[in-house]
């Protein structure tokens, strides 16, 4: 209204000063209650203006007048609700702080003052319960959200926790499924009932809750596939050990069906190939595994590739993963391999050349072991314990040798499948249970002779030597026996661990 008064006026104003400036004033007349007035016609339009002006101010002034009263009662309402905003803001950063008297008292004082927001009334009222210890008060104020449509969800979810707290599995269970049936994005839910159902062990159970979040869109699509892929293995372990021809076909389906929709996770595969192998179909189980090294070589997937032909020699053994390892020939396992192989074959000057492509790579125990074979092979026991000596301080890897030929092919409970499970579906991630436990396993360090009677020539000389100083005579007078001579080459230690499938081993 002030804009177009604003613009009444100042065309008003311009007209008059075009009038005044041609020289034509012009004449007007007002008669009115027997009074005539005379003027120009420009001092005409300024009195009606300033009339006008006058008349809109007295009413702008009588209108804020009346109002007083309704704008007070907003600037009351504005000074409260930005009260009640920072009693909220105070509580919730105090329950977060675990200040629960405080969480509470401010609590209180938003109830009293945030009559706008009962909903965020209540969430404060049952965390600063919570941060209180307060696990009665907690649970009513989280129940009697239950009471509206839109913090149902919120009181499920607290009271689950509680739950949780109190160590009522069933109970939080409960509530995971009523908000998991209420929200079709309830992810939380989700995931409660899914780490419910693996720790069940119920692998049916939580294949239908993937379907189920993949449908709602909790879940990406690729979250669900890894979920389904580490699942299937897991009901196909579960069903390996059954005597019935038509269950154990139904386990190789299942981890068949693993091995396809992930061949990155590596047990499926492993599972599908030796449950292949053993309905007959080797040939079919040696291409589940070359698929899989293509897309991600694995420790495991060579052992088991290793042990599906137990009737061959070494270097027919040594050349079959040779041809494994070039299928993805620049991957760290794959030129771990080419170094296994040459061993395995009898070949230490191959196992010395492939294994110049690992000494960029970081010092484990398994890489320290492995540098430790292939300098013994080469006959350089020197260099072979220095290895040795590097890897007891290096960093262990997961042990994935426990592959027993005759049995299992991973012998995990269903903590350890179900551990696998959540973490390859959140993250992509291949975990070893056991390793994650510190279990011990066995070293990946080769058993080599300790003392140093092999190491150079004049240790190993006929003739005595001489002491290095005059008056040691009889210092070495005790020497220990000289150890065994080394094997010949492509010849094993019998101390040493097998790692070929020729007998079987326990699992771990």
């Amino acid at each position: 209204m002030i804009r177009t008064a604003i613009v009444v006026f100042l065309v008003v104003a311009t007209a008059t000063a075009i009038l005044a400036v041609t020289g034509e004033p012009g004449h007007a007349s007002i008669v009115w209650l027997g009074w005539r007035a005379d003027m120009t016609a420009a001092a005409m339009v300024l009195i009606t203006l300033m009339g006008a002006l006058g008349a809109m101010i007295g009413w702008r002034l009588l209108l804020w007048v009346m109002e007083a009263p309704r704008r007070a009662e907003r600037a009351r309402a504005d000074a409260r609700r930005r009260q009640a905003n920072e009693a909220l803001t105070r509580g919730f950063l105090a329950a977060a702080a675990g200040d629960g008297s405080e969480a509470r008292r401010l609590a209180l004082k938003a109830a009293d003052l945030a009559d706008e927001a009962p909903g965020l009334v209540r969430v404060l009222a049952a965390q600063a319960a919570e941060a209180a210890g307060d696990a009665i008060a907690a649970q009513a104020a989280y129940s009697a959200m239950l009471g509206f449509p839109e913090m149902r969800l919120a009181g499920h979810r607290g009271l689950m926790q509680l739950a949780l707290t109190q160590g009522d599995k069933a109970g939080a269970v409960r509530h995971a499924e009523q908000a998991f049936g209420q929200g079709r994005t309830a992810r939380w839910a989700w995931r409660a009932l899914l780490e419910a159902r693996l720790e069940a062990g119920d692998w049916d159970g939580a294949l239908d809750l993937v379907k189920t979040a993949l449908d709602r869109k909790i879940v990406s699509p690729i979250v669900a596939e890894r979920a389904r892929a580490a699942l299937l293995a897991a009901s196909a372990a579960q069903l390996e050990t059954s005597l019935d021809p038509k269950v154990r076909s139904q386990a190789t389906d299942y981890a068949a069906e693993a091995a396809k929709l992930q061949p990155g996770f590596a047990p499926g595969v492993v599972m599908a190939a030796r449950l292949l192998a053993g309905e007959g179909k080797a040939n079919r189980a040696a291409q589940v595994i070359e698929t899989a090294w293509k897309v991600a070589p694995h420790p495991a997937l060579w052992l088991a590739y290793r042990d599906l032909k137990t009737s061959e020699t070494p270097r027919q053994r040594a050349e079959r993963l040779s041809d494994l390892a070039r299928l993805n020939p620049d991957a760290r396992e794959s030129r771990i391999l080419f170094v296994e192989q040459a061993l395995i074959g009898g070949t230490p000057a191959r196992a010395r050349e492939a294994a110049k492509t690992l000494e960029a790579e970081p010092v484990t125990a398994r890489i320290a072991g492995l540098m430790a074979r292939v300098a013994f092979a080469a006959g350089q026991p020197d260099e072979a314990r220095v290895w040795m000596a590097r890897g007891v301080g290096a960093p262990q890897e997961a042990d994935w040798s426990d592959l027993d030929p005759e049995g299992q092919a991973f012998a995990y409970q269903a903590a350890d499948w179900a551990r696998l499970t959540a973490a390859y579906a959140e993250t992509g991630e291949l975990i070893h249970p056991r390793h994650e436990r510190a279990e011990r396993t066995m070293s990946e360090l080769p058993e080599l002779p300790i003392a140093y009677a092999d190491s150079a020539p004049f240790l190993a000389a006929q003739e005595a030597a001489p002491p290095p100083y005059e008056g040691d005579e009889g210092l070495y007078d005790d020497e220990p026996p000289e150890p065994p001579p080394p094997p010949p080459v492509g010849q094993r230690r019998p101390q040493a661990r097998r790692r070929l499938a020729s007998a079987p081993r326990a699992a771990k």
